[in-house]
This record gives structure tokens, sequence and C-alpha cells, in this order.
């Protein structure tokens, strides 16, 4: 079973083999469940060009439960709470979901690393999940008007980033 305790090592296999579109380290030194990951908006998308910061804590039980993760930039999408707290399915605890929308092996399982959190999170701006929004007034922009309020909206989102990612 991997541990948060193993997280340097994590950071120092990312560090070596960085994985495209996000980085990743520790917020604090001394604290191994909180890290800070910087994801670059995917190509060819509306978040395209954006720097965005996002904070992932680790449970102590971890990998037995997911870590649960929040933007700390300001982002305008379907699947990320007006609070920026991120609402993807590898990010629900495991098992069965009470609402029977998820499958128990789209929800987190313990084999999931912070590069498979991360290419999913990516994915999910690349791709919103409209069906199942955390955040419903975006949700219905980007069914109703993807190309007029939605997008203008993501382009002072990923301006805003632009300005602020290494503050």
């Amino acid at each position: 079973m991997t541990e948060v305790s193993s997280c340097p090592i994590f950071l120092t296999e990312l560090n070596k083999n960085p994985v495209e579109g996000f980085s990743a380290g520790l917020i604090d030194d001394n604290d191994l469940y909180r890290w800070e990951v910087l994801i670059i908006g995917p190509p060819d998308t509306l978040f395209e060009g954006g720097v965005f910061k996002a904070h992932l804590t680790f449970p102590k039980d971890y990998p037995l439960r997911p870590p649960k993760m929040k933007f700390i930039t300001e982002i305008w999408h379907p699947n990320v709470d007006k609070n920026g707290d991120v609402c993807i399915s590898i990010l629900h605890e495991p098992g069965e979901d009470k609402y029977g929308y998820e499958k128990p092996e789209e929800r987190w399982l313990p084999i999931h690393t912070v590069e498979t959190i991360m290419i999913s999170v990516i994915s999910m701006l690349a791709d919103p999940n409209g069906d199942s929004p955390a955040n419903v007034d975006a949700a219905k922009e980007w069914r109703e008007d993807r190309h007029g309020e939605f997008k203008r909206k993501v382009a002072r989102c990923v301006r805003k980033s632009q300005e602020t990612a290494f503050e």
C-alpha cells in the first residue's frame, strides 16, 4: 500500500518525469497531506493559456480514501462548484453511488495516483460533464450558450489566472 508518507517520493518522480499539463509540490514542507498543483489549461479548449492553482488535501487514510481538490484560482466550469471544489467521479468516495449515477469502478480506487487524478482533471477541463454539475449555472451556460456567455466567463478566468499564477 502506498502511504502519504511516501509523498516526497511521488513528488521526486513527478519532478524527474514531469507529466504534461501540471506541476505539483508541497504547500508546506512540514505537511505531507497538503499539495499545491498548477494546471495549464489544455490546448484547443476554452481554458487554453490558463494557469490554474489548486490544492490537493489527502486524508490520513490515503490511499483508501480520495484526496479533496479545490481550485484556488477562480474557474468557471460545470464540474467545479463556486467555492472551487472539484466534483469528478475519480475523487468520490469508493463504493456504490447512493444516487445510482456512477459505477463503483468510476469512483475512487486505491490504485489512483496524483498523476491519474490530474489527467482526469485536465480531461474534465477539456470535456465538462454537464449531466452531473457541481455548478448548475455554469452547466446551464455550457449547454445553452457555450460560445457566448460561458466562453466570455472562461476567458475572464483564463486572463485572471495568468495575472495571478505566480503570486
